[in-house]
Formats: C-alpha cells, sequence, structure tokens
C-alpha cells in the first residue's frame, strides 16, 4: 500500500492488487488516518468486485460521521450497482471534486 498526503486528503493506493490485503492494511491502519479525507484508490485490481468493496461500508460510515470524506476510486465497476453509502467514482481528479463538494457541504452545515 502506498500512502499519499496531500493538505487534508489521504490517498491509499492499492499496489498489490490484492483486495484482501489492501482492505486488511487499511483496516489495520485506519486510527493514522481519521482526521484526513481519504481516497482508496483499487484501480490496479481488475478482480474488483461490488460484494468485495461493501466490505468498506463500516469503515466508510464511521469516517463520514467523523466529518471527513471517504471516497473509492475504481473504474472496474457498474456504478449503478453501488449502494448509495458508498461513494465510488472511476478516477482520481472525480475523487478529489467529490471531496471539495463535501467540504463545502460540510461548511455550510449540510
Amino acid at each position: 500500500m502506498k500512502v499519499i498526503v496531500n493538505g487534508r486528503t489521504t490517498e491509499l493506493i492499492d499496489t498489490q492488487g490484492d483486495f484482501q490485503l489492501f482492505f486488511e492494511e487499511v483496516s489495520n491502519q485506519y486510527d493514522s488516518f481519521l482526521n484526513q479525507n481519504l481516497i482508496l484508490d483499487i484501480t490496479q485490481d481488475n478482480s474488483i468486485t461490488i460484494q468485495s468493496i461493501k466490505a468498506f461500508s463500516e469503515l466508510s460510515k464511521t469516517h463520514k460521521n467523523g466529518k471527513k470524506s471517504f471516497v473509492i476510486v475504481s473504474n472496474n465497476i457498474d456504478f449503478n450497482a453501488v449502494p448509495k453509502s458508498l461513494v465510488i467514482v472511476p478516477s482520481l481528479l472525480e475523487a478529489y471534486d467529490i471531496i471539495e463538494m463535501e467540504e463545502i457541504e460540510r461548511d455550510l452545515g449540510f
């Protein structure tokens, strides 16, 4: 896993292409990222499924309750089948756009 800190946002990048290993690393190190907006980049894993991505639902909920954004980047899934509890986008640029919009909403009190 590669970690890139960019201001108030941290990118966690799956460099192994192994979703289960990436999920375990993120879960084990989650406390280190509590105060950052998170982008999880899983574009390296071509075998990713909606079912496996749903494993991040609890972390996403916890993170959003802490008033921080939690965005997953994956380009190999059916975006229409994604649960509303998860934010999944096809590119890193869109992930940063989502975080910027969510920060504006939080600043405005939504």
